[in-house]
């Protein structure tokens, strides 16, 4: 044997009965991937395997992270496994880093077999924090529920993987790398990427770059706060708000991807960007925005601080879609949202006559119908906005969206947002999040109320606080049937609707490692009380959300968490 061919080999394994990967791919304290024996090397097998081996032959995947602790580890042994299970060519961000909607846009560039992100995305980073591996198909979007299924049942049965071990990448050099294998007639080839470079380009040609740099460096600019949160976002910002158009450098923070964030939580709310909120406060900004962890969430605040919320946010966008060039070229094709995200988004859809659509939690859904030609905006109320030009939430998109508008608009962001309320009235939302909630009492409380809620009986139920009477109309758990293939997904979340509009909706989230997150969604319309502290207009129904459920009692829990 030639002793310059890299050796493959096929290494004998055992199978973990817990990598059934969530809406947002697999999810584990960092110490399971370390401590557990070929814990990482299963799952990314799993991915492997899902795939037919004639389209695996010779294929691209591309790679990428958000640069949180145990990325560079995990990125040599995707590799090598790559390598050995037949894949051709592996597109890597430089220094494994590339945020997630760069990477929908180079797996959709290089017409890649699929991408593997490695993010936990607002999770907290570092040795004792989070760690995610997350599978993108051909169409830049995460895997449906058929292909996430199949990697599980793999992972499940696993006897054994493929793996060239004396296959080791330089992530640090630009450029092409190539290895020869044994019993492989092609060089296996890595690509180092610019990581910004693509992903911007898209940009430039979605969004009016001139209009943009005279708003944020001309004569009468505006000055704006961007924080990226040690995310891998922070080269995005530097290279494209700051270096292209113009912003002063000073104006965004926290631009190093850092292994655990800096010890933040890299969550882009009121709670985890405080420190931004806090530096708009006293209205030297006029405009302010946070990323998470790996790029593909947003938080957009106006002068003093103002927080626009993310049903708001998509709101607005919706009505102002044409001051973004891409959609005078392409059109709008339809609206969508998550169910728990509020109602603000169909009214816009139901005064420009556009189609809305409201999914499950979960961009793959948006995907579907994208791919179909059937959608070009979309939000969800966890401060994730995007368009069609990629396949993922998109947090950079979003904020240059916004400063779109406020180009064209002149006005401030507070000014916009009230006059909106002002023509379509103003929907009240907000979440309440009891994290680290013992998964079984939590389950449990779930199951205990969607037996109450189901019930025939609990229909046309009054329930009263202070002077407020609320009567519900309608009570299930949310089930969609996909227009595009018909795909069923049930118990999406449990929901109260009552007569005048307003909602209640309770979630288990899905993207916890080990423990559970229970969510409480509250979704109020007003028409003429349109300036009103948005927890005290919501109070009633918050009452009756926590009366209902039990929570406090179930969970042992006295309050939330998160309030966003």
């Amino acid at each position: 044997m030639d002793d310059s061919l890299l050796q493959v080999l096929t290494i004998p394994t055992a199978p973990y009965p817990d990598q059934r990967p969530g809406t947002s791919g697999l999810r584990k304290k960092v110490l399971v991937f370390q401590s557990r024996r070929n814990y990482l090397h299963n799952f990314i097998q799993s991915i492997f395997s899902s795939i037919d081996l004639r389209d695996r032959q010779g294929s691209t995947v591309v790679v990428g992270g958000d640069g949180r602790f145990f990325n560079r580890t995990a990125i040599e042994v995707i590799v090598q496994m790559a390598a050995a299970n037949g894949v051709g060519r592996m597109i890597i961000g430089h220094h494994g880093i590339m945020s997630t909607p760069a990477i929908s846009c180079v797996i959709r560039k290089y017409k890649a077999i699929g991408g593997i992100i490695l993010t936990a995305s607002h999770n907290p980073g570092g040795p004792d924090g989070d760690f995610g591996i997350k599978f993108n198909t051909a169409n830049g979007g995460p895997a449906k529920e058929a292909v996430t299924n199949k990697i599980f049942q793999i992972s499940r049965t696993i006897e054994e993987f493929a793996i060239c071990p004396g296959l080791h990448v330089d992530l640090t050099t630009l450029g092409k790398q190539t290895f020869d294998l044994e019993n492989k007639f092609k060089p296996f080839t890595v690509e180092i990427v610019d990581s910004v470079e693509s992903y911007a380009n898209l940009l430039r040609n979605i969004f009016d770059f001139a209009a943009l740099k005279e708003l944020l460096s001309g004569e009468n600019h505006i000055k704006i706060r961007v924080d990226a949160m040690h995310g891998v976002v922070g080269p995005y910002v530097s290279r494209i708000l700051c270096e292209e158009l113009g912003c002063p450098v000073n104006s965004a923070i926290n631009c190093v991807p850092l292994e655990d964030f800096g010890g933040q939580h890299p969550d882009p709310n009121l709670t985890y960007a405080a420190d931004l909120v806090d530096s708009m406060r006293d209205g030297q900004y006029d405009f302010g925005a946070a990323f998470d962890g790996d790029g593909d969430r947003n938080m957009i605040l106006g002068k003093h601080g103002f927080f626009v919320t993310p049903p708001d946010s998509v709101a607005v966008i919706a009505d102002n879609i044409f001051c973004i060039p891409y959609f005078q070229h392409t059109g709008v094709r339809g609206f969508a949202r998550s169910m728990p995200t509020s109602a603000a988004l169909d009214r816009v859809a139901k005064a420009t006559k556009i189609e809305l659509y409201e999914t499950p939690t979960g961009w793959k859904y948006f995907g579907n119908l994208m791919d179909a030609g059937r959608l070009s905006l979309c939000g969800e109320e966890s401060f994730g906005t995007g368009g069609d030009h990629i396949r993922e939430k998109d947090g950079l998109w979003a904020v240059l969206a916004w400063l779109s508008i406020l180009a064209t608009r002149k006005q401030s962001v507070e000014d916009i947002l009230k006059d909106h309320w002002l023509k379509y009235g103003r929907n009240y939302f907000t979440r309440y999040d009891y994290d680290n909630v013992d998964i079984d009492a939590a389950c449990e409380m779930m199951e205990d109320l969607e037996i109450m809620i189901v019930d025939k009986s609990f229909v046309k139920q009054r329930f009263a606080v202070e002077d407020k009477i609320y009567q519900v109309e309608k009570a299930d758990n949310f089930e969609y049937t996909d227009p595009v293939d018909s795909s069923i997904s049930r118990n999406q979340g449990l929901r109260i609707i009552f007569s005048d509009g307003s909602r209640i909706i309770y979630r288990l989230s899905g993207t916890g490692c080990d423990v559970a997150t229970v969510r409480i969604y509250i979704d109020s319309y007003e028409k003429e009380q349109i300036l009103e502290d948005t927890q005290v207009m919501l109070a009633p129904l918050a009452t009756i959300a926590l009366k209902i459920s039990q929570l406090h009692h179930r969970t042992g829990r006295s309050g939330p968490s998160v309030i966003t």
